[in-house]
């Protein structure tokens, strides 16, 4: 170990690097787990916990995105001007902690009341909750967030640019390996069961496992106290960059009816209050800021990975062989090929577009990620239009959907009155879901052979229905029940029920739940169950049988008829009513692999130019500029999605695509009218022509001196 000295201290030191380094590394990888775990799973805990609708879901998760990047410049301005960075990260790290601590808290399922029903009642003490907690966690997370890599950054002497370069490869590292691993991690821990008196998806541990890792990252920067280089407060840049063009736009409009010289820039306004440095400085700051001014519809669709996107995966097929894929899983599929792409782009595709003598310049390099972000949602849009192919279609207002089950020996027919529609069925068969206009649905004729029956089938109400029906001897029997599914089942599970249609009392039961007695032409009620084959169990009074079910897929509802039980042999027939997802998730990839590529040539290219762009002391303010996009294209999701009003997700899809592209178009036009600057040049510049008025200064204070001497 060695020591290298920096302004008079001895820091130590592991070959060449600080030694504090390590520590904000390893706090930077659990900040980055903490946060990407608990947003990996967020928009699930919104629809299947808080059971709140798609749109309502996407809303609060996006407005917790926008905060967590409104939140960057409250940070820099309490670190730059009031507590120094290890303070702020300190205290607002310990903030974020909470709130993590808060959201796991929100999520146990004990917590929740019952109705009479048996419907959970947690409306008030889980959403207040996770509100507290989303609050607390935005703060904590935008906060540190513009304090971090600087105060790594601080860590270093003047003479290891090196090193410093290599740290904020190191860093960028711990960040994508943050997220790649509690991307993977959360969704399990979700997926498993928990809860004392109810079982249900694990959210609490989903939540409370980064809530740990905050902890640890806390921990972990403490520790390193002793050892690190603590930069004390300067006044925030940021602040006097306001002030100036404040200043310059009060000033303009106070002598807008005057007589005064025109100024070649309306900055210059500034000049009676402000030096020529600080306004050259602001004007080569506004002009990328005003290239910055379309970017925010890139990340509108960019952050919709972990709510839209995740949404669509959950009505899609997860099985992927051996492995079962979680919906909120497929976001891996980003930081995957990030890792992979990033040297890929840098190493190959670069150097072979520039030697085909092209001039992919960095603002071009941006105007293609935004098309390719824009061909991403093209490609969701697609995914959509399958997927609504298989879902099921529920009777809108003034409709009324009735299936038609034959559970007798012989075919049935059964006519809906008056004149709607006639149907014929073999034994132990169904028809698909038919919808009738309420208000003309009267009744049933059903007739097996030569006998006769009508069931009033009228006043159902806007609901799904299943008309059962049976010859026994010589009666016919009939049985109208309610098919309580408004949606398709939650979370990729399978609803099922049973009918007996057996003459005596059956016990069911399938794995290790209990449908209890059913009398003969008795339904259950459904009951969920996860992806696979069951046990099903039954029991009369002279005998048990039982038999393995057919593999459930991912998002069905069935009816299993139970036929007969006779020594150990169970005879079932199995209705399906809710087919399967079967559009399978590998078919989002495509759209992952378009917007990751946007991500490169995007994401990475604008941080670039930023930076090239800034003079020394005002990087942090175009990094504070560059966040603010994220949050403002956060912003637009909720301001879109609430006013297009469209009823179909692909058309939303394909209206944020053309939304971007005309928005590509008007940025292509404002590059190709920007001219590059070099800061250094004219930082230079400004130095000798400061240098040339002390000089003239002083030469004019010489002369002044020299005519009071005559």
């Amino acid at each position: 170990m060695a020591k290298s000295k920096s302004n008079g201290k001895s820091a130590p030191s592991c070959f060449g690097y600080p030694i504090s380094i390590f520590f904000i590394v390893i706090n930077e990888f659990c900040e980055r787990f903490s946060y990407y775990g608990m947003r990996a799973v967020l928009v699930l805990y919104f629809k299947y916990f808080l059971h709140w609708e798609d749109n309502l879901s996407t809303a609060i998760y996006h407005t917790f995105v926008a905060l967590c990047y409104l939140t960057p410049i409250l940070g820099a301005l309490i670190a730059d001007s009031w507590l120094g960075k290890f303070k702020t990260i300190v205290s607002l790290s310990i903030v974020y902690t909470i709130g993590q601590a808060i959201m796991s808290i929100s999520s146990i399922n004990d917590l929740t009341d019952y109705n009479r029903n048996g419907t959970p009642d947690h409306i008030p003490v889980h959403i207040a909750l996770s509100v507290v907690g989303l609050i607390l966690i935005a703060l904590g997370t935008g906060g540190i967030k513009p304090c971090v890599s600087a105060f790594g950054g601080d860590q270093f002497d003047d003479d290891q640019e090196k090193q410093r370069t290599r740290f904020f490869s190191i860093f960028y590292l711990s960040i994508n390996a943050g997220s790649l691993i509690s991307t993977i991690v959360t969704p399990i821990l979700r997926g498993t069961e928990c809860g004392i008196h109810s079982k249900q998806r694990c959210y609490p541990l989903a939540f409370g496992v980064p809530a740990a890792l905050m902890a640890v990252a806390l921990i972990v920067f403490i520790i390193g106290s002793g050892m690190y280089k603590k930069v004390q407060p300067q006044g925030n840049i940021m602040v006097q960059v306001s002030k100036c063009i404040g200043f310059a736009i009060k000033n303009r409009f106070r002598h807008r009816s005057k007589e005064f010289p025109k100024r070649e820039h309306w900055l210059d306004w500034a000049s009676e209050k402000y030096d020529k440095r600080l306004i050259a400085q602001t004007k080569m700051v506004l002009k990328v800021l005003f290239l910055y001014i379309p970017l925010p519809m890139f990340w509108a669709l960019f952050d919709q990975q972990g709510s839209r996107w995740t949404l669509q995966a959950t009505t899609m097929d997860g099985n992927f062989g051996a492995i079962q894929i979680q919906p909120d899983q497929m976001q891996t599929v980003n930081p995957i090929l990030i890792i992979v792409m990033v040297p890929v782009v840098d190493a190959v595709i670069y150097p072979l577009i520039k030697k085909c003598g092209i001039n992919f310049t960095p603002l071009r390099k941006i105007t293609v990620g935004m098309f390719l972000a824009s061909l991403a949602f093209v490609a969701a849009a697609l995914v959509q239009v399958q997927i609504d192919k298989t879902l099921p279609v529920f009777p809108a207002a003034g409709q009324t959907q009735i299936k038609v089950i034959n559970l007798g020996s012989v075919e049935a027919t059964v006519k809906f009155e008056p004149g709607l529609q006639d149907v014929s069925l073999a034994p132990h068969m169904a028809t698909g879901y038919m919808t009738f206009d309420s208000s003309k649905l009267s009744l049933s004729t059903i007739t097996f052979g030569s006998q006769t029956i009508d069931q009033v089938v009228s006043s159902l109400g806007e609901k799904r229905h299943t008309l059962a029906v049976k010859n026994v001897g010589t009666t016919i029997v009939a049985e109208l029940l309610l098919d309580n599914i408004t949606s398709k089942p939650e979370e990729g599970n399978n609803l099922i029920r049973f009918i007996n249609n057996m003459a005596q009392t059956v016990n069911i039961s399938m794995g290790s739940t209990h449908f209890g007695p059913l009398k003969s032409l008795s339904a259950s009620n459904y009951k969920a169950f996860s992806r696979g084959s069951k046990a099903i169990i039954g029991n009369t009074s002279s005998s048990s049988c039982g038999i393995s079910s057919k593999t459930f897929g991912f998002g069905s509802a069935y009816t299993i008829v139970i036929n007969e039980c006779s020594g150990s042999s169970l005879a079932a027939t199995y209705i399906e009513d809710i087919p399967p997802n079967t559009v399978h998730m590998a078919w989002q990839i495509p759209q992952y692999f378009i917007i990751t590529c946007a991500e490169v040539v995007f994401s990475v290219t604008g941080l670039e130019f930023s930076y090239s762009q800034a003079p020394s002391n005002m990087k942090a303010v175009l990094q504070a500029g560059w966040l603010l996009t994220v949050a403002v294209g956060n912003i637009i999701v909720l301001i879109v999605a609430g006013a297009s009003k469209l009823g179909e997700q692909w058309a939303e899809y394909v209206l944020f695509a053309a939304l971007l592209l005309v928005v590509c178009i008007i940025f292509a036009v404002m590059a190709y009218f920007y001219t590059y600057v070099d800061p250094n040049e004219i930082e230079a510049q400004l130095d000798e022509d400061e240098k040339k008025q002390t000089k003239k200064d002083k030469d004019l204070e010489k002369e002044a001196e020299a005519v009071s001497q005559m």
